[in-house]
């Protein structure tokens, strides 16, 4: 097994963790994680966008004018697509883009991307992270400790002290350990795990 040092708050080393190769030492495959990717984005896009058919729009009781004799084109109804205020034809309706992978293509690419940042060097495990009051300034004060100014924090449990205090600081996101995706991990260049949710990651990808 991998050994990864365990440091404070302050960045000061008090000991060492042996890390699971089954979550951290797995061969990173671009194409897998690239799909994950593409699934949780296309999962979260909204499709709530919609324009109104000639049959919806308001007005088109009445023949514009007459048939024949006018010398203008034959008209039916306002609400004709080459009318202005018409209209829309194959306009976007609401709709849902999202997809589900195999359980196996996602927690692999889980495991890849955590593999990965710690291949990298931009792991870091702290044996706890606790603020006493929710205050951003003290939450930055811990980052600065580590020189990270773009980091992803993941947490046992759901700490609202911790999370409250990173939501006005920019380039930082604190999740529980139950919400970690691979979108994530690999939007923000660093990765911060606290020592007690390594168990539950092996609970909840090591099969």
């Amino acid at each position: 097994m991998a050994v990864c040092d365990v440091v404070n708050s302050s960045a000061e080393k008090v000991g060492e963790i042996e890390l699971n190769e089954a979550l951290f030492n797995v061969e990173v495959k671009k194409g897998v994680l690239h799909e994950v990717v593409c699934m949780q984005r296309a999962n979260r896009r909204a499709g709530n966008a919609c324009t109104k058919t000639r049959g919806e729009v308001r007005g088109g009781g009445a023949k514009p004018w007459r048939q024949k004799g006018t010398g203008r084109a034959r008209a039916g109804s306002r609400t004709s697509p080459i009318w202005r205020g018409g209209g829309v034809t194959f306009g976007p309706r609401p709709r849902d883009y999202g997809y589900k992978l195999p359980k196996k293509v996602r927690r692999l690419a889980l495991r890849m991307a955590l593999s990965a940042r710690h291949g990298e060097g931009n792991m870091v495990v702290v044996d706890s992270l606790s603020l006493p009051v929710i205050k951003t300034k003290d939450f930055v004060k811990v980052m600065n400790n580590f020189q990270f100014d773009d980091c992803l924090i993941v947490t046992a449990t759901d700490d609202q002290v911790v999370s409250k205090s990173a939501r006005n600081a920019v380039g930082y996101k604190v999740m529980p350990v139950s919400g970690l995706n691979v979108f994530d991990i690999l939007k923000y260049s660093k990765l911060m795990l606290t020592q007690d949710c390594l168990a539950k990651l092996e609970e909840r990808l090591v099969v």
